[in-house]
C-alpha cells in the first residue's frame, strides 16, 4: 500500500498491510524562517517516510500579528512560548482587528506548507496545524483568560467571534495552498482548566464552526486533545477522521477510546518516556501494546504530543521498526 491507501484503509477499518506510523517535532528557530521550515519538513519525511505530515509551523504563529510577542527558550518540546500577551485587560479583546491571513506571520505559514506540498507532490497527506479558537484566545491572554472567560463572558464570545473568522480563513487558505486536512488542536478541553459546561460554549461551539468551513473541502483531519483528564466524551464526536491524545498518560485508553470514537485513534507513545530514554526494547513494547488494544485496526502509531527534539535517531527508527511489523493479523496473534 502508499501512504493514501494504508491511511485511508486504517481510517475505515478495513485491512491494511501495516499499521500506519507518524510521528512530529517542532524546529524551533528554524521555524521562523519559512524556507528553512519547508527544508526541514521534507527532510523529516525523506528520512522517514511517515503516513502523514503533520506541518509544524510554530506554535505561536496565531497570536504575533495581534501583537503577542513569544521567543523559544529552550523548552525541550522545541515549542515557543508567549513573553508578552497582547490582551492585559479585559477590554483589550475588543481591540483584536480584523486579519489578512495572507499577510504577516499567518501569511508565511501557509506560503511554507504550499512550497512543502508541492515538493510533496501528493505523496502523503499533509495537515495544517490550526489552534482552536479557544486555545489562541489563551494564547493572546495567558491566565487572565479564566477569569474573562467567567467574568465577563459576553466580551470574550466577541473575540471569539473575531478569533473564528480569521481561524476558518486561515484554514481555508491552508486547504488551497494544499493541506488535505487540518490538525486542529485544543489545549482546554481539560477537566483541570475548564468544565464541561464551559468548553461547549467557549470551545467546542467555535471548534464545530471552523471544521464546519472545511467540510467538504477537507479530505481528512485530526483533533489533538491537549493534556490530562481530557473531556474525550464531549469531543468524540467532532466531524473528524482522526484523534490524538496523551493514551499513555490520560484516560481513555486506545482501546477504550476505539470504541467511543468511529475513526482513527492516533497514539501508542510516551514521547516523554521510553522516546526520550532511548528504550528500544520499551519502545516497541508500546507499540505492540496499542496494536494488541485495537487489534492493529482504526489505529495509526504516533506520539501523544510533539516529539521532544532531543529525542535520536535511534529511538524514531525503533518505533518505525515496531509499526512495519504490525499488522492486524499480527496484532490478533499477540
Amino acid at each position: 500500500m502508499n501512504h493514501w491507501q494504508r491511511v485511508e484503509a486504517a481510517v475505515a477499518g478495513a485491512d491494511v498491510d501495516r499499521v500506519p506510523i507518524a510521528l512530529w517535532r517542532h524546529f524551533p528557530v528554524d521555524d521562523q524562517d519559512p524556507r528553512k521550515l519547508v527544508e526541514h519538513t521534507l527532510a523529516w519525511q525523506r528520512r522517514w517516510d511517515f503516513d502523514l505530515v503533520k506541518f509544524m509551523p510554530s506554535g505561536t504563529y496565531g497570536v504575533e500579528d495581534w501583537g503577542a510577542v513569544s521567543a523559544y527558550g529552550g523548552q525541550a518540546n522545541g515549542a515557543r512560548a508567549v513573553v508578552k500577551p497582547a490582551v492585559v485587560r479585559t477590554q483589550d479583546w475588543l481591540s483584536l482587528r480584523d486579519l489578512d491571513v495572507r499577510q504577516g506571520v499567518y501569511g508565511r505559514q501557509n506560503e511554507a506548507l504550499r512550497a512543502a506540498a508541492q515538493a510533496l507532490a501528493g505523496s502523503v497527506p499533509i495537515l495544517q496545524t490550526v489552534f482552536s479558537p479557544l486555545t489562541t484566545a489563551r494564547k493572546l491572554a495567558t491566565e487572565r483568560l479564566f477569569a474573562d472567560l467567567r467574568c465577563a463572558p459576553q466580551t470574550l464570545h466577541r473575540a471569539l467571534r473575531r478569533i473564528t473568522d480569521v481561524t476558518i480563513r486561515f484554514a481555508l487558505d491552508a486547504l488551497d495552498a494544499g493541506a488535505h486536512g487540518v490538525f486542529l488542536a485544543t489545549q482546554l478541553a481539560s477537566h483541570r482548566v475548564l468544565n464541561a459546561g464551559e468548553y461547549a460554549e467557549f470551545g467546542k461551539a467555535y471548534d464545530l464552526e471552523v471544521l464546519a468551513a472545511i467540510a467538504g473541502k477537507a479530505k481528512l483531519s485530526m483533533l489533538h486533545v491537549h493534556g490530562d483528564d481530557i473531556m474525550f466524551d464531549l469531543v468524540a464526536d467532532y466531524p473528524v477522521a482522526m484523534l490524538n491524545w496523551h493514551d499513555r498518560i490520560a484516560e481513555p485508553s486506545l482501546a477504550e477510546a476505539a470504541a467511543r470514537f468511529p475513526g482513527l485513534v492516533v497514539g501508542g507513545l510516551n514521547e516523554n518516556g521510553a522516546l526520550c530514554a532511548g528504550d528500544a526494547a520499551a519502545i516497541v513494547a508500546e507499540v505492540d501494546d496499542a496494536a494488541r488494544q485495537t487489534g492493529g485496526r482504526r489505529l495509526m502509531i504516533g506520539p501523544g504530543c510533539v516529539v521532544p527534539v532531543a529525542v535520536t535517531d535511534a529511538s524514531i527508527a525503533a518505533a518505525v521498526r515496531a509499526a512495519h511489523a504490525a499488522s492486524p493479523r499480527n496484532a490478533a496473534s499477540r
